[in-house]
């Protein structure tokens, strides 16, 4: 069994700040990140892929179509947005666990229309907004 990991990268900008909390609140626990104006990332996401080699290609999984879905579901849809207002963050804080779990999510739900058999199967988001913050989930955390 192959594991196959691509990197794809965007830029976005956020804010953290949940309406759920007051202003003072949201200053303490997300700091600078919570600027009224935001700030941006330049995000590097990982999306990583497991199965079986495959005799005829000699590979185990084909990374033109998964290129292609990445491009369609996520970089597409995230890049140069600011995800508070260009993106469905209207619920939930637009932190790197969100996003991550989202791309997963989007991933998931269009995974049989590219590779419609048992293999390859989405495994791992891996999600960094900085050398230092990293965020992963695996796809089977994540219905």
């Amino acid at each position: 069994m192959f594991h196959v990991t691509r990197r794809y990268e965007f830029p976005a900008s956020h804010r953290l700040h949940s309406s759920q909390l007051s202003d003072d609140e949201n200053s303490r626990l997300y700091g600078k990140c919570n600027n009224p104006y935001g700030h941006g990332h330049n995000y590097i996401v990982e999306v990583s892929v497991r199965g079986p080699l495959d005799p005829v290609s000699g590979r185990a999984v084909d990374s033109r179509l998964l290129d292609e879905l990445v491009k369609r579901e996520v970089l597409e849809r995230f890049g140069h947005t600011d995800l508070n207002a260009d993106v469905n963050f209207a619920t939930v804080v637009p932190t790197s666990e969100n996003l991550a779990a989202q791309i997963c999510s989007l991933l998931k739900r269009n995974w049989s229309t590219v590779f419609p058999g048992e293999w390859p199967r989405l495994e791992k988001i891996r999600i960094a907004e900085t050398p230092r913050n990293i965020f992963a989930i695996r796809a089977d955390e994540i219905e």
